[in-house]
């Protein structure tokens, strides 16, 4: 249950910080603090008191091990997130290069 509330916290914390902050840069940092929560709530999802990871091993009978799903899931989000990451990055540095600032007021206002 405890993670169940990390997870709430992370996603918290990261919208608050796209909703509030101005710097590009600290926006992306929230994409990832609301990336690293939804990959904890996935996981704390799939999680089962008593069974074991789903690897084969002797002794370990199919019934006793968590479904793999959400560890995938998890896996394919991490990937996702890291490219997603690059790319805003790379962004931001066109951005920086052609107005000179990283904060996302001065750039709206700017007129072309």
């Amino acid at each position: 249950m405890m993670f169940y509330f990390a997870s709430a916290a992370l996603i918290a914390i990261g919208i608050y910080m796209l909703m509030v902050k101005k710097n590009l840069i600290k926006m992306i940092l929230g994409l990832s603090v609301i990336d690293s929560g939804v990959n904890l709530l996935l996981i704390s999802i799939g999680y089962i008191n008593g069974k074991t990871a789903p690897i084969i091993q002797p002794g370990v009978s199919p019934s006793n091990v968590v479904d793999p799903l959400p560890q995938a899931l998890v896996l394919t989000n991490i990937v996702i997130g890291v490219s997603v990451t690059a790319l805003a990055l790379s962004v931001v540095i066109r951005v920086y290069k052609h107005y000179k600032t990283l904060n996302s007021s001065e750039v709206r206002d700017l007129k072309w």
